[in-house]
């Protein structure tokens, strides 16, 4: 789903932000609008919730409205305890997933006042997000540069043909099938003579992978199927698991 692949890029930068200050939230803390709800129906996100971006029609004192690039409109509250952000000068600029722009690099978003959101404005929202009530509970919200709103919709554009993101649901032989989070479906890819592996910064091989494991995938679409040119076994929210290489602690 469009709205939930843009939120999602920004979502680790905003979340390393918000973890770094000196008031986490906690759920004893968050008003009803805040998502206390657990994620049941948010999409794509974890820590609770999905997340959509889009443009400001207003700003409000505990809420904003956006459009979304499908032209919807949803209600983004927000409270005291939500993390309000903005990019600052040379955030976003690190490349990662083929070329798609998934690496955050440069500084990370700074804290601002909610009051600096105006009409007009790109923003991102993460949180618990009902779209029978087209709402979001925001945990964070980033206020975007139309240069890096840019970049995310190229990357949009790009996921399924240069990059894929996900959980591994089976392994047949050289066929890797996954499930994403960016887009709730399932995705294939293919591997050959030349595709990488690693797990964080170990080489691994493509026996070491297994069911439930997360992984980036960088490739391209040849005779009609998903090459991988290199594949990263992303850590487990869980701890280690597993299927890692022999030497893995």
């Amino acid at each position: 789903m469009r709205i939930c692949l843009l939120a999602t890029v920004v979502f680790g930068v905003a979340l390393g932000v918000a973890a770094a200050q000196d008031a986490p939230v906690s759920p004893s803390q968050s008003s009803p609008q805040m998502g206390q709800r657990g994620g049941g129906r948010g999409r794509g996100m974890g820590m609770g919730g999905g997340g959509i971006m889009g443009t400001v029609t207003e700003a409000g004192s505990d809420h904003y409205t956006i459009k979304t690039d499908a032209g919807e409109t949803y209600t983004v509250h927000f409270s005291a305890n939500t993390h309000i952000l903005k990019q600052t000068a040379g955030q976003g600029q690190g490349r990662g997933q083929g070329g798609s722009g998934m690496g955050m690099g440069g500084n990370p978003p700074e804290p601002i006042k909610a009051s600096e959101i105006k009409v007009g404005d790109m923003i991102s929202a993460m949180g618990d997000t009902d779209a029978s009530t087209k709402s979001v509970g925001a945990m964070a919200v980033v206020l975007m540069s139309p240069e890096r709103a840019k970049q995310l919709r190229e990357m949009q554009a790009n996921f399924g043909k240069t990059w894929l993101m996900g959980k591994v649901t089976a392994i047949n032989e050289l066929t890797v099938t996954l499930t994403s989070g960016v887009d709730n479906a399932a995705h294939a890819f293919t591997a050959d003579e030349n595709t990488t592996f690693r797990k964080r910064r170990d080489p691994i091989t493509l026996a070491d992978i297994q069911p439930g494991d997360s992984v980036r995938v960088e490739g391209a679409i040849k005779n009609g199927a998903f090459v991988a040119s290199s594949v990263m076994v992303m850590g487990n929210p869980g701890g280690p698991r597993g299927g890692g290489s022999p030497d893995a602690k």
